[in-house]
């Protein structure tokens, strides 16, 4: 039924289906399942009816859990009242003022229904605002061609920002020289691309793997300023998981712009682009329009998550459930004298190694899928990832890492692995 399914989807979907990270090669070849019928809690039922327990939680986007039932019951009432009119929904509004509120260095608000779609939003405005076409950037900011015009000068340019591989077909070559990387923490290296490159946009993630340092943060926030360059912070993927809002409140630096997706609607499409009135106000210099950027499902599942955030303090719950699962790996390391390489915030932990990275993720899915759950070298962590939900986890993770032990001490892995070893190459996916 599984391998059946999936070639259906093959046949009529290019790559089997519309999200990479969900392409089941990434995970364990042949083996992973591949398609739902429920998810709740914690649990999710294949088509095949088996049940498994997830640690990878959809990508980060259900903090509160598969199927929360505030969430849901918000969202039926709006669809009982009218999911789409010829007029607004009064939802909108309310939730542009929840997040001007939680972010109070902005005024005014956009909305989009993915991350890739704000990103893209975010740099009209700010390409507008700023009156340059030129971009520097650090870190994962979608698919859109904007982004992936970095790679049309040099094809390895994404490399450490998305995946190695990345192809620019179908991008303008007349974006070539509009887009240029910069490392994280090499603020020398941002320095020199804005002095030779007339730039008037930076966008970055506030961080993903590594902590700022040497005030990495305040010195970009100061180059802006003096610079007349609008600073993005994208926070698709942090936001609202370590702190109520980005995680450049933790830090104390406020952008020109940020950007909420992922875990805002609790797995409803919902996306908001936050700035100041004197950025944000160029968007009306420029066209920028979706049809179903007004439904009102995503406004009505974010306000009711934002509630629920709030009561229960969520971001304080994840951030201390993912300390304690980085605290067990390192333990569960050291014990087996595997070494580790452990570099995020805690609300999205994860791991990888020196050698063999892809060889051991592999096993590590394959060993965690014959005991019924979802897992691999991250941990979007949610709130169902408590002690009683993470005890079988650890107990399977150890007996793995001695079996990594023993790989690494030159027992042959391919008498472990019953399939190919996962992907992890843009272009052995297509």
């Amino acid at each position: 039924m599984r391998n059946f399914f999936w070639k259906r989807a093959l046949n009529v979907i290019p790559g089997g289906n519309t999200l990479l990270s969900k392409r089941p090669d990434i995970w364990l070849p042949n083996l992973w399942p591949t398609h739902y019928i429920k998810a709740q809690g914690i649990k999710i039922t294949d088509i095949t009816n088996r049940v498994f327990t997830d640690y990878l939680f959809a990508v980060g986007t259900n903090i509160l859990g598969y199927a929360n039932k505030q969430i849901d019951n918000a969202v039926i009432n709006a669809l009982k009242k009218g999911n789409m009119s010829s007029l607004n929904c009064r939802e909108e509004v309310l939730l542009a003022e929840k997040l001007v509120e939680i972010n109070p260095w902005a005024d005014m608000v956009k909305f989009a229904r993915s991350g890739g779609e704000a990103n893209s939003i975010a740099i009209r405005i700010a390409r507008a605002a700023s009156a340059k076409k030129n971009i520097a950037f650090c870190g994962y900011h979608g698919w859109h061609d904007w982004y992936l015009a970095t790679n049309i000068a040099n094809k390895n340019s994404l490399n450490t920002h998305l995946l190695d591989g990345i192809k620019t077909r179908g991008v303008p070559e007349s974006l070539k020289g509009t887009v240029f990387p910069f490392r994280y923490n090499d603020f020398e290296e941002l320095i020199k691309i804005v002095q030779r490159k007339n730039v008037g946009v930076i966008i970055m993630e506030v961080r993903r793997y590594i902590e700022p340092k040497n005030n990495f943060l305040a010195k970009i926030r100061d180059l802006c300023n003096k610079k007349k360059i609008v600073l993005i912070f994208d926070e698709c993927t942090s936001g609202f998981r370590q702190t109520f809002g980005g995680l450049h409140k933790l830090y104390g630096i406020n952008p020109d712009m940020a950007m909420y997706g992922k875990a805002l609607g609790n797995g409803y499409a919902i996306n908001a682009v936050v700035g100041t009135r004197d950025v944000m106000q160029y968007a009306n210099k420029s066209f920028i329009s979706s049809t179903f950027w007004g439904e009102r499902i995503g406004f009505a599942a974010a306000l009711k998550t934002l509630e629920v955030m709030n009561k229960i303090k969520s971001w304080e719950i994840i951030t201390n459930y993912g300390k304690n699962i980085i605290f067990n790996w390192r333990k569960i390391a050291q014990e087996n004298s595997v070494k580790l390489n452990i570099n995020s915030i805690p609300a999205l932990a994860s791991f990888s190694f020196e050698k063999n990275n892809l060889l051991y993720k592999t096993l590590i899915a394959q060993e965690f899928l014959k005991k019924n759950m979802l897992a691999s070298n991250i941990i979007y962590v949610s709130i169902f990832h408590n002690k009683k939900n993470m005890r079988k986890y650890y107990d399977i993770l150890y007996k793995v890492f001695k079996i990594i032990k023993k790989c690494q001490e030159g027992e042959n892995f391919k008498k472990y692995l019953d399939t190919h070893i996962s992907k992890d190459v843009f272009e052995r996916l297509n």
